[in-house]
């Protein structure tokens, strides 16, 4: 396996680290140039690419890739790395997969109602109709290309330097209080352990990755408060928050994600089924800040 990861940024970072052992090759874009140095002393071979025109040395790089990864957020004009390399994914000779991460937030609002993988998608207006739209030009390209794909719907990602053990130290955390508000999560391992899964199968479906329990979001908040041995903040209405249009938005859906697929189909355990597990374990550990 030789693979290549376009975003090594959380996601993309882990799953790289979780493959070293797996791939002979592992190679990756990153838009900084201080992380691709940091990247390639791990033994990553990371490469420049800002979305916006071709970065040097990836095109090469496709041409040996096996295994393929986008972890990158498409904008108003379309997925970026189709706007830049569509033909030369087209043309790579020894493409055998490709895994395309996208968010839980295609199924748009459910009333709190339990969806799964065959829910049909209802995004709102914005990122989401955005993520939907890249996720059809992947299968196209798919099709036309004749290789598996594998379509990731993520639901909130936390781990190490980004959790509310963190924001609870910054003092950044709040507990907005919203009536039956509930939100999935998922540890960023657990991403990477399922792609790793994914990719060896290979993975030829739709999947969401997400953990067993969707929670209120304040009930997080307070778990990681009782773990730092700290009072957590009061809770506020949320009719009464000050809230961007953008945290305004993630409140206006609501939904429950169902994992069982990952499970019946990929074998997948997750190592933190909810949230309790994961913060337990970052704060146990010492990785809380990353």
């Amino acid at each position: 396996m030789r693979l290549f990861i376009f975003g090594l940024g959380f996601s993309g970072s882990a799953f790289a680290a979780t493959m070293r052992d797996s791939a002979t090759g592992i190679g990756g874009t990153v838009r900084d140039a201080g992380k691709a140095a940091a990247l390639r002393g791990d033994g990553i071979a990371a490469l420049p690419f800002d979305g916006t025109r071709q970065g040097e040395g990836v095109a090469d790089a496709l041409r040996e890739t096996t295994h393929l990864v986008i972890s990158i957020a498409p904008g108003e004009g379309g997925d970026r790395v189709l706007r830049r390399y569509r033909d030369a994914i087209l043309a790579a000779p020894s493409l055998q997969w490709i895994g395309y991460l996208s968010t839980v937030g295609v199924y748009g609002d459910h009333g709190g109602a339990w969806i799964d993988e065959d829910t049909p998608p209802r995004p709102r207006r914005g990122r989401s109709e955005e993520r939907l739209a890249a996720e059809e030009a992947w299968t196209d390209l798919a099709r036309e290309k004749d290789v598996p794909l594998g379509t990731f719907r993520i639901a909130g990602i936390y781990g190490p330097g980004r959790n509310a053990l963190v924001n609870l130290d910054q003092g950044k955390a709040r507990r907005l209080v919203k009536p039956d508000q509930v939100f999935n999560r998922i540890h960023v391992a657990d991403i990477a352990a399922t792609l790793a899964a994914a990719a060896a199968a290979p993975a030829t479906r739709i999947y969401n990755l997400a953990d067993d329990v969707p929670a209120p979001p304040q009930d997080v908040v307070a778990c990681a408060a009782g773990l730092m041995g700290v009072d957590p903040p009061p809770e506020i209405p949320f009719e009464e928050a000050e809230l961007s249009p953008m945290a305004r938005s993630f409140y206006g859906e609501n939904k429950r994600v169902s994992n069982a697929r990952i499970r019946t189909e990929l074998g997948v355990d997750l190592r933190y089924p909810t949230y309790r597990e994961g913060l337990a374990a970052l704060w146990r550990d010492g990785t809380w800040r990353g």
